[in-house]
């Protein structure tokens, strides 16, 4: 039976970003803010409504929409896959131009996870999104895996794109352990060069790349009634449904929605929660150019 609109769940997804082109001869020197398709298909195969949410500020901004007033409206927020983590955002320096990344961007991203959390509404990350959720929780990123992590597998091949694969390994006891129950390890896409170096403080790695042993899954424990947050570095809306080349992305999803019914019914309030868990310099420019408070 099909549910009612008044019974869906009510997702926001993050926006990627096409900075203004004077050079671009359509929408030529606009801003442009969209989504790949595949991710908002995944989350309405649930029955979920899907809203981007778009960027408050830039120079053509009007009005007083804020990004808290969609962390109040909305049930969960996934954070989109794309560009580059921009290394000033984890206090390092770009070590090549290529790697410069998307630091306008990354003040977007970590306002949207900052509202998020403070609402209490759950946050799953997607490639990027993971990385992004390590990083404003105090983590940092290989700049490039083969470049900096010894013995590093090419997790990103720019020709073969979606269809570049490697093992996993699922850490026991945890909760993907739980959603894949009896599978010790598994087959992903790959479609990243950075990756989590040192994992955030109060967050756990539940799957490793094999053999490199790159962080491939991370949760927040949910210490003290902490909101849901989550995230794989593998694109689970690249599955090929009811393919069984690589893992299935349905317990993924179906767990990150159950979450947002939950929080639905019962919003749960992290303690002390909000800038002082998001890098403070971040935060600060947060506050000022993006939560406009």
């Amino acid at each position: 039976m099909t549910q009612p609109v008044s019974a869906r769940l009510k997702i926001g997804l993050s926006a990627c970003f096409s900075h203004a082109d004077p050079a671009r001869s359509l929408f030529t020197n606009k801003t442009l803010q969209y989504v790949e398709q595949s991710i908002a298909h995944w989350l309405m195969s649930a029955g979920a409504m899907v809203v981007m949410v778009p960027c408050p500020t830039g120079e053509t901004a009007r009005g007083d929409t804020k990004l808290s007033h969609y962390a109040e409206w909305l049930d969960g927020v996934v954070m989109h896959g794309g560009a580059d983590v921009w290394p000033g955002s984890y206090g390092e320096v770009p070590l090549k131009d290529a790697w410069i990344g998307d630091q306008i961007r990354d003040l977007y991203d970590l306002a949207l996870v900052e509202a998020f959390e403070q609402a209490g509404k759950p946050v799953f990350g997607v490639c990027r999104g993971l990385q992004l959720i390590n990083v404003a929780f105090g983590g940092t990123l290989y700049q490039d895996i083969e470049e900096q992590h010894e013995g590093g597998l090419r997790h990103r091949d720019p020709v073969t794109y979606d269809q570049n694969f490697h093992e996993i390994e699922i850490v026991k006891g945890t909760r993907l352990s739980k959603l894949y129950p009896q599978v010790d390890t598994a087959r992903v896409n790959s479609i990243h060069h950075q990756g989590v170096k040192d994992i955030a403080p109060g967050f756990d790695i539940e799957a490793w790349s094999v053999p490199d042993r790159v962080p491939e899954a991370i949760r927040r424990r949910p210490d003290r009634g902490r909101s849901y947050i989550a995230a794989t570095q593998w694109h689970p809306e690249f599955h090929k449904y009811g393919s069984t080349e690589t893992v299935d992305d349905t317990p993924i999803l179906h767990d990150f929605l159950w979450a947002c019914a939950t929080a639905k019914v019962a919003p749960k309030t992290s303690p002390g929660s909000g800038s002082g868990k998001i890098r403070d310099r971040a935060a600060r420019v947060l506050r000022q150019a993006l939560l406009r408070r």
